[in-house]
């Protein structure tokens, strides 16, 4: 952990030096049943493009990072571009656009692993309502093999839930669900035990302010170990990697501006990969929100 906030501290610095920019920074622990995880992260944006790097350490000792770029080219059209490394030093490139238009963002992207080989995905979010949101789409493997998605997820108040299904292509079917409540600024707990708790830093102009609240935990929690749940990783399969973005403010997804969702990045990364299978789902747009590449 000291060494992911001195990277992070020290880019902020570097980034304050440099006239109109807007950046932002945050570091957070999560307690989990497989383990404590701690990460941090920086960004900053200028001239129609957002560039942000990140990592976690596992409870093995082990570093995962994620870099890249997001550029908005048009009203409602991004492209993005980024290098995820796992702690054994395996790396995929990934790349994508996302267009978005009447409430419904569609996303098509590309991984390459360090084999060579690559995955495609294409995908859409829609959001139904207020807090109200669904996505489906597709990864194809270098074998041509396809594995199918599809979750809609429900926030009130301070808590947000989740369902889901995963179909491969022999049509096996894996279902998934979760919640995710705010229990005070800055701490969240989700429904497979575990507790995140986080804080974040954003700079205009040189000025630097610390938003949120410090949360001091005496003793991490008591967390049960959820049931395992089937497998299925599409070739080729990714690295290890837990990707760290932007924190949001909450799990409570708010839709915001257009010019102001490209500065935030997820931060769903700062919670251990569950015990089940998962798989890795390109960046995309919530409506107005960017939810970068996640595990579903």
């Amino acid at each position: 952990m000291p060494r992911l906030l001195g990277i992070a501290a020290g880019t902020l610095v570097i980034l304050a030096s440099t006239p109109a920019f807007a950046a932002w920074g945050g570091h957070g622990t999560a307690y989990t049943p497989r383990g404590v995880y701690n990460g941090a992260h920086v960004g900053a944006c200028g001239g129609g493009s957002c560039s942000h790097a990140g990592g976690v350490v596992g409870p093995d000792g082990g570093l995962a990072t994620n870099i890249g770029t997001v550029t908005r080219n048009a009203p409602g059209q991004f492209s993005s571009a980024g290098t995820a490394t796992g702690p054994n030093g395996r790396s995929v490139q990934h790349d994508g656009s996302t267009n978005c238009a009447g409430g419904t963002c569609s996303h098509t992207g590309d991984l390459t692993g360090p084999n060579g080989q690559s995955a495609t995905t294409a995908g859409s979010v829609t959001r139904a309502g207020a807090g109200q949101y669904s996505s489906s789409g597709t990864v194809t493997g270098a074998n041509g093999n396809t594995v199918n998605h599809a979750a809609s997820t429900g926030c009130a108040g301070a808590a947000c839930y989740r369902s889901g299904t995963v179909t491969g292509t022999l049509g096996g079917t894996v279902t998934h669900a979760g919640s995710a409540t705010q229990v005070v600024p800055g701490v969240v707990t989700t429904g497979g035990g575990a507790t995140v708790v986080h804080g974040t830093t954003v700079a205009n102009a040189g000025s630097v302010t610390p938003v949120g609240a410090t949360v001091a935990v005496s003793t991490p929690p008591v967390v049960v170990t959820p049931p395992p749940a089937a497998i299925y990783v599409p070739p080729p399969p990714p690295a290890r990697v837990v990707v760290a973005a932007t924190p949001l403010p909450a799990v409570v997804v708010r839709a915001t501006p257009l010019p102001r969702t490209v500065y935030v990045a997820p931060r769903a990364v700062y919670v251990a990969r569950p015990a089940r299978a998962a798989v890795l789902v390109p960046g995309h747009w919530a409506g107005a929100v960017w939810v970068p590449a996640h595990l579903a």
